[in-house]
């Protein structure tokens, strides 16, 4: 038997974001989380698993702003515009973090960030591109196991700001 801060044993769910679902009260997203044979560590792989729209996937990626990491929020069909992201930062340079900066930022692995419950505090920014479903589906933590939630309730968890940085064609 578990109590109000131990998350059953059986979740899919990696137990830090476990644990961090039951501290933000979002305990009954727990048994809500699928979790999948092979690997979805991309959003293609993921969508395919859930049968969902390539859209429907919400990608968490850690980038540089100026050597701090920061979390963008963006939908599995499209691709996050770095000049966007440091204008919308106010940043000099923006690159893609190297795993070991994702990891010590969040705690977790490339391909299982989940938008929240992260090991330290980062900004972040989320592409308005998510709030056009009902739901999204998002890691829990391992490249095996998503969670579905409103997109407007996942931003709101995350403490993302709405922002445009999706690449646009030109």
């Amino acid at each position: 038997m578990s109590d109000s801060t131990t998350p059953p044993p059986t979740t899919a769910a990696h137990p830090r974001f476990a644990e961090a679902l039951l501290q933000l009260g979002l305990g009954d997203l727990i048994p809500r989380v699928r979790r999948f044979p092979e690997q979805t560590r991309t959003a293609q792989e993921a969508a395919a698993a859930i049968g969902c729209e390539l859209s429907q996937i919400c990608k968490s990626l850690i980038f540089a702003a100026d050597g701090v990491p920061v979390l963008v929020l963006m939908d599995g069909a499209s691709r996050v515009d770095l000049d966007l992201v440091r204008r919308e930062l106010g940043a000099e340079k923006v690159t893609r973090a190297r795993a070991d900066v994702v990891r010590e930022a969040t705690g977790y692995a490339i391909g299982g960030v989940p938008p929240f419950g992260h090991a330290t505090r980062t900004r972040v920014l989320a592409d308005r591109s998510l709030l056009g479903h009902d739901v999204v589906w998002a890691a829990a933590g391992t490249p095996y196991a998503v969670f579905p939630m409103a997109p407007a309730t996942l931003v709101a968890h995350a403490g993302g700001t709405l922002v445009d940085v999706r690449e646009t064609a030109e």
